[in-house]
């Protein structure tokens, strides 16, 4: 299969309680019209961004139910999911974030506890 814009991410599997963000696309001058140097809005320590991605949550422990032998041993295993929601736009910490690069566009990874607020385009 051909690797488009479109489907390139639909090989990645995001783990656990994370997050795969596109960073926001930051202003290269400030309000009065000063130029910033390429990577001063990179050195923030809160960045924004658009999910991707999302993990399947926290996962739950499995009870331990000895007294039933005739049970399934490989059952699915559970999880609480996530609040953040592909296509949110986040707010998140830059510290707890990992930056990456995959196929030539930079993406963060980020746990969901470094995110700080969500955005979310809903029809009410």
């Amino acid at each position: 299969m051909e690797l488009t814009p479109d489907n390139k991410l639909r090989k990645l599997i995001v783990v656990g309680d994370r997050v795969l963000i596109r960073p926001k696309k930051s202003p290269d001058r400030t309000e009065s019209g000063l130029y910033l140097p390429p990577g001063v809005q990179e050195k923030e320590k809160v960045q924004t961004g658009y999910i991707l991605k999302v993990g399947p949550g926290y996962p739950l422990p499995m009870p331990m139910e000895e007294d039933e032998p005739w049970k399934d041993n490989d059952e699915k295993i559970k999880y609480i999911p996530l609040q953040a929601e592909i296509g949110d736009m986040a707010i998140f910490l830059q510290k707890g974030a990992l930056e990456v690069i995959y196929e030539g566009e930079k993406l963060f990874i980020v746990p969901q506890s470094s995110i700080l607020m969500l955005e979310r385009e809903e029809d009410l």
